[in-house]
């Protein structure tokens, strides 16, 4: 059996209890204030005054030096099979951690049938992926890219050994190693690069868009006119973004040291709808492939708003170029395929979220909610060297 499917069985064996009921658009989930957090004695979060922290596993408290170690491994090549793929390939800084691709594409050239989703505030997600409510932490979903099988990624399944042996063998990584994880017998463990990879991407925060030293920071000048009329009409119920982009991270799955639950959601937007009882494409129906549900055919997560004008193209399978086209399909109510295999309309789906009811803009109204959306962009994000490649290739 493949090791990626190994993996989700023994998480679904462990909540097969919630899998029965299926997953209702809206969870409240996991209370931080009932969990034991870690505690971070010599790690100061680079946060403005009005951000929360993001919650912390007990057993992998941030650490300057844990930290340092997850970026070499975060852009490391040597982590792949074919040593010219890393993390980073997916998610390049630039681009707000994603890459440009309708779908991502392995070591071995298979294609991923999801579109990669930004690391920008990762954090802060309550969920990590699009369609899967038991994938919560960070330290567990970073096995999937590295030994999953069913897409490869990375493509290290099956070559644990290989992969301890050139960390042991590394006079850099054998340093950054002990000094990350001094009180551990074995410093050199898929545990300790996953955890250390974990931190690291907990470090990639969001906080200094224009919108934000708007909102937060005082500075009515940081946006214009016409994003301020944007975000009244992003925030309006005549549009209903809000309702599933709203919050800290403009995401409704989310969680942070100031929530009492974490919150997760899942919704069907009526992308597709190939059958009278709502289907989606095969290998991409949300969390139905969790569940079997039928209510969650069609329902993926919302992800974050946050530096969107950098990440297209948009939805789970990269099927929207521009955001142009993302508001053309939220205004239908639905998108609408005329011919191909993929042909339905997607506003008559009947397990579509009640928030996507359609909406008329003027041409000054779209150009309104544009800037609002440009206005997410953090340019300082993007050019930090703290999260670039630390390596000379």
């Amino acid at each position: 059996m493949h090791r990626s499917r190994l993996i989700s069985l023994a998480i679904l064996g462990l909540l097969s209890c919630c899998l029965a009921l299926g997953f209702s658009q809206v969870l409240a989930v996991d209370s931080p204030a009932g969990r034991a957090l870690a505690t971070e004695p010599d790690f100061v979060w680079n946060l403005p005054e009005w951000a929360p922290k993001p919650v912390v596993p007990a057993d992998n408290p941030m650490t300057q030096a844990k930290v340092e170690l997850g970026r070499h491994l975060f852009y490391e090549k040597r982590l792949s099979v074919n040593g010219e793929q890393s993390c980073a390939s997916c998610h390049i800084q630039s681009l707000a951690f994603t890459d440009g691709k309708v779908v991502s594409v392995g070591t071995t050239g298979e294609a991923h049938p999801r579109n990669a989703m930004s690391l920008a505030n990762v954090a802060y997600n309550s969920v990590l992926t699009w369609a899967n409510p038991l994938m919560r932490h960070l330290e567990q979903q970073m096995l999937v890219p590295l030994f999953g099988e069913e897409p490869v990624e990375l493509g290290m399944g099956g070559r644990e050994d290989q992969l301890l042996a050139l960390l042991r063998e590394d006079e850099n990584y054998a340093r950054l190693l002990a000094e990350a994880f001094p009180d551990v017998d074995e410093a050199v463990s898929i545990r300790t690069l996953t955890f250390a990879i974990a931190a690291f991407q907990r470090t990639l925060v969001s906080f200094n868009s224009p919108y934000d030293r708007y909102r937060y920071g005082g500075d009515s000048n940081a946006i214009s006119a016409s994003a301020k009329r944007g975000e009244t009409l992003f925030h309006s119920e005549r549009l209903e973004c809000f309702h599933c982009h709203g919050g800290l991270i403009f995401s409704d799955s989310v969680q942070h040291e100031r929530l009492a639950f974490s919150e997760v959601a899942f919704h069907n937007t009526g992308l597709y709808n190939l059958t009278p009882e709502g289907d989606y494409p095969p290998g991409n129906t949300g969390v139905y492939e969790i569940t079997h549900a039928p209510k969650d055919m069609g329902r993926f997560k919302a992800p974050s708003l946050r530096n969107i004008a950098l990440t297209a193209p948009y939805m789970h399978d990269g099927s929207i170029q521009t955001l142009d086209e993302a508001i053309d399909h939220y205004a239908a109510g639905g998108r609408t395929i005329e011919t191909g295999p993929y042909a339905g309309v997607g506003r008559f789906n009947p397990l579509k979220s009640t928030f996507i009811q359609g909406f008329e803009l003027t041409e000054q109204e779209r150009q309104d909610l544009l800037a609002f959306l440009n206005t997410l962009t953090d340019e300082t994000f993007i050019q930090n060297p703290a999260f670039g490649n630390p390596h000379d290739d």
